[in-house]
């Protein structure tokens, strides 16, 4: 995670790339009072307003399929854009950089593609979550930029106005679409019955491929399994049974590769481990050991970690910008930024989280639930529990804890009085994180969070507090920023449960995992 202010890039954003020709138009008075109802009306003017067309605009719903496909079209000439730069990467760093912001290119260009495609039978849910991806996907590429040093000359021309017009359908949409429903109760790339998670038969006998470093199955490597599942036909369920033994690879899994299911032998049994950090060069985008974007994702009984160690700073274990995706009985090791919720939604069950710094950061729409959160011994002596990247008002995503536990790990223990541990800090202008029905033990700070920078987000960002317990949940002495609250209202609490936060009803049934949907 960037450790610069966010802030930075303002300038470059508020100024329009007018490079490419307008493609759309419609009547200017017309255009003028639609885009005034936006929170970028400038942009929303400029590229619509061209006399090329006389379509007034009919409605509401009207004006947001053509502010997607706007959005879209704008996207897809950044990407572009963006591919071109490489021949102007004078170093490693730069290209490092530049590579990411390729690959986050591609995936915006792949959320907005959903919503246009999904039209008109889009729900409001969905269409919320691909939005606010595209829009974080967008950040990651400044952020990877910020963290590496690399000279802000190469950004104007990538950013050509695209999170502005994204951020006008986020609050569009918001507005206007109809609320979710899914077909037959599951997105439309689910089919019921896909998703099962193992019962009670041995993994083995229900994998479609065994992965032994001894032999014993069809591969020895993780990413030779990857490779072949890439090659099956179809979508549905695609179980990677992976047995006992330390895997020493960097894997991703990549956006044709959906419903994958990877399965181990246990915690600490089954373990993929790589050493990437910012330290090392790499930006923290691409620091993860395993990496997934595939939808559907489901892991059981796996270790993921990063051995990269705090002196290298950002070293991610997982990253995940699955949507839909599941993680039950897990653990996740590192330190600096361990775990990586980036983007879409997703649901972690009785699953360790060790870390120091931001160690649980970034901006899907996720709730951890009945998970054990252990804060190591930091070099700086201070640790940050969660660092949530939510950068518009609209978008739907926030880090949830509901029903775990947050203690010190064993190497903290000994130390604890000398290491300040706060459950958080805004990374981001509109971080979102609520602590529910969590034990927190006497590590935490009494103020609760802590400041990125200054005043930077006090009053905007979402920080919350619901009948917690442990010496640390005392909120007596909690901060008194404008956006902290300690909630009492059953009702308020209830929006981030996993029933609504996540519409888990939906989808969750089917993978056989677990879960509680209320407080």
């Amino acid at each position: 995670m960037a450790l610069a202010h966010p802030q930075i890039f303002i300038a470059l954003l508020l100024v329009p790339c007018f490079v490419f020709p307008v493609v759309l138009g419609y009547r200017n008075n017309d255009v003028r009072s639609w885009c005034s109802k936006t929170p970028n009306p400038v942009p929303c003017e400029y590229f619509l307003g061209s006399d090329q067309k006389n379509t007034p605009i009919k409605d509401e719903p009207d004006f947001l399929k053509i502010s997607m496909h706007l959005a879209l079209e704008r996207a897809t000439r950044a990407k572009s854009n963006t591919n071109s730069l490489g021949p102007k990467c004078r170093n490693k760093r730069e290209k490092a950089a530049w590579s990411d912001c390729l690959k986050l290119y591609e995936l915006t260009v792949l959320s907005l593609n959903k919503t246009v495609d999904s039209t008109p039978n889009l729900n409001k849910d969905d269409a919320q979550t691909w939005l606010s991806t595209a829009l974080t996907n967008l950040e990651t590429c400044r952020d990877g930029f910020i963290e590496l040093g690399v000279p802000d000359y190469l950004l104007p021309m990538m950013s050509n106005n695209v999170s502005k017009l994204i951020s006008n359908t986020l609050a569009l949409n918001k507005a206007t679409f109809k609320e979710p429903t899914y077909k037959d109760g599951f997105p439309t790339w689910v089919k019921p019955g896909d998703r099962k998670l193992l019962q009670s038969s041995p993994p083995a006998s229900q994998a479609n491929i065994v992965v032994a470093q001894d032999g014993s199955g069809n591969y020895r490597t993780i990413k030779d399994a990857i490779s072949a599942a890439s090659r099956r036909s179809g979508s549905g369920r695609y179980m990677i049974y992976v047995k006992a033994g330390t895997y020493k690879e960097n894997v991703e899994i990549g956006t044709q590769l959906k419903n994958i299911m990877m399965v181990g032998d246990g915690i600490g049994k089954t373990i993929i481990t790589g050493s990437k950090s910012v330290g090392g060069g790499t930006t923290t985008f691409n620091s993860a050991t395993v990496a997934v974007v595939g939808d559907g994702f489901i892991a059981r009984d796996i270790t993921f970690r990063n051995t990269a160690g705090p002196e290298n700073h950002q070293a991610v274990a997982l990253r995940s910008g699955s949507d839909l995706s599941v993680f039950y009985r897990c653990s996740f090791e590192g330190y600096q930024d361990t775990l990586y919720v980036h983007s879409d939604r997703q649901f972690y069950r009785e699953c360790d989280i060790y870390g120091t710094v931001d160690f649980i950061f970034g901006n899907a729409a996720v709730v951890l639930q009945n998970c054990n959160i252990y804060a190591r011994n930091p070099p700086n002596k201070t640790n940050t529990v969660t660092a949530q990247g939510r950068t518009d008002p609209n978008q739907n995503t926030g880090i949830i804890i509901h029903n775990s536990r947050v203690t010190a790990a064993s190497d903290l223990r000994p130390v604890q009085g000398s290491v300040k541990t706060y459950l958080g800090r805004p990374w981001k202008e509109y971080s979102r994180t609520v602590f529910m029905k969590t034990f927190l033990d006497s590590l935490i700070n009494p103020a609760g969070w802590m400041e990125w920078d200054g005043n930077f987000a006090l009053n905007t960002l979402y920080y919350a507090e619901y009948m917690n317990t442990g010496a640390g949940s005392s909120t007596s002495n909690r901060v008194k920023w404008g956006g902290y609250r300690v909630l009492t209202s059953t009702s308020e609490a209830s929006r981030f449960t996993v029933g609504n936060f996540l519409a888990g009803s939906s989808w969750l049934p089917d993978t056989g995992v677990p879960f509680t949907l209320g407080l």
